[in-house]
């Protein structure tokens, strides 16, 4: 059964935010709350080549038991330094009304550890970047390319800071994935009661009004109150701008569509919009 909403924490800046809007999901979806630490062994440098060289044989073999011992040591420092960041997010959920948030740490990649999870996960929540690329302003993280990849669940990629949301946009390019998450976003309480924005790109033609037509009677049906608009231009440009005037506070797209949007985190126009806007992203698939 998909029910659960999964936090992905780690030591990064984002990660507070990440807590504040999976608790705000889980609130609005009646959803229990998890939040996932990760161990990614993949993340980290090797430590231990090319440090023997030249010196002598039992040199190299005290150096490497010392360099054992000191990965040992960061091992331990690390899966504790996970668990005060999992006691943190639970303090925190439970302080903002939910009951009984779990946490689980894990050791190895956090994409297969996520697939492993996704069966019995409603939405995944991560922040834009993680603790590698905290720093990296203009760019995604690296993680967060592999998780979008590979998941089939929808993905909520959020910024730095918390706002809990109160207008809604979706990205519509009447591709069978955005009917798909029309339905979806229809039959979730997630964004039930809020204004929310259905937007195209393209030409100003019937076929493409009547898509739009059925997307807002579709929503307005579930309890949503719905604008749509089509506009023409460069889907990047119109899209951000419409957030921008708009004062939208998250963004829906698909994941994989039939028009300029289909390519998603390998294509420009998603991957320019999670990386400027500074509003949560819901990626579906």
């Amino acid at each position: 059964m998909n029910n659960k909403v999964v936090a992905c924490i780690d030591q990064s800046s984002y990660s507070t935010t990440v807590t504040d809007y999976a608790t705000w999901a889980a609130q609005r979806l009646d959803a229990p709350l998890e939040f996932a630490h990760v161990l990614d062994r993949a993340a980290q440098p090797a430590r231990r080549n090319d440090l023997s060289g030249n010196i002598g044989l039992g040199a190299r073999e005290d150096l490497l038991v010392q360099l054992a011992a000191l990965d040992e040591q960061r091992g331990k420092v690390a899966q504790e330094g996970g668990r005060l960041l999992l006691d943190a997010a639970r303090q925190r959920a439970r302080e903002a009304g939910i009951a009984t948030p779990e946490g689980h740490q894990w050791h190895g990649e956090l994409v297969d550890t996520l697939l492993d999870l996704e069966h019995d996960v409603r939405l995944f929540v991560l922040g834009q970047r993680g603790d590698a690329a905290d720093q990296a302003a203009r760019h995604l993280g690296s993680n967060l390319e592999r998780v979008v990849r590979a998941l089939h669940r929808p993905i909520l990629v959020v910024p730095s800071v918390f706002a809990a949301p109160g207008k809604i946009m979706i990205a519509f390019d009447a591709s069978e994935t955005a009917d798909k998450g029309i339905a979806l976003l229809a039959a979730s309480p997630l964004f039930r009661g809020l204004p929310c924005h259905v937007v195209m790109v393209g030409t100003d033609s019937g076929s493409h009004r009547d898509a739009l037509e059925k997307a807002r009677q579709k929503l307005g049906d579930n309890g949503l109150v719905v604008t749509v608009a089509l506009l023409e231009g460069d889907a990047d440009h119109v899209l951000a701008e419409y957030v921008r005037a708009n004062a939208i506070d998250l963004l829906v797209m698909g994941a994989y569509g039939h028009s300029r949007l289909r390519q998603l985190i390998v294509g420009s126009t998603t991957t320019t919009l999670l990386r400027t806007t500074r509003i949560p992203i819901l990626l579906l698939r």
